[in-house]
């Protein structure tokens, strides 16, 4: 299974890529939402763990590339954030959890 993993905090990603690796996942790591929509545009991914608040482009506007381009690609949201209002959000504009 190959999962991308967009956080823009490097030890958090460092960790989640590595616990992810050593479960058997093949993992692609950026920083930033800009990269993640070359990323997901340029690859066919099982998975995408996108974080929300990400320089260059939310993790919102991730998933609205991902979803515009006709993309069904699971959608996990990784964030700090923890409002009903944002989960509501994330669910509503497509993402699987």
């Amino acid at each position: 299974m190959r999962i991308l993993l967009a956080e823009d905090e490097r030890d958090l990603n460092r960790i989640i890529s590595k616990k992810l690796t050593s479960d058997g996942y093949s993992v692609d790591s950026c920083y930033d939402g800009k990269e993640a929509m070359d990323m997901l545009a340029c690859a066919d991914y099982d998975a995408a763990i996108l974080d929300i608040m990400m320089p260059g482009a939310d993790g919102f506007a991730v998933l609205a590339s991902l979803r515009n381009a006709g993309r069904t690609t699971p959608v996990l949201f990784l964030t700090a954030r923890d409002s009903i209002s944002d989960r509501v959000k994330g669910l509503d504009s497509g993402a699987n959890d």
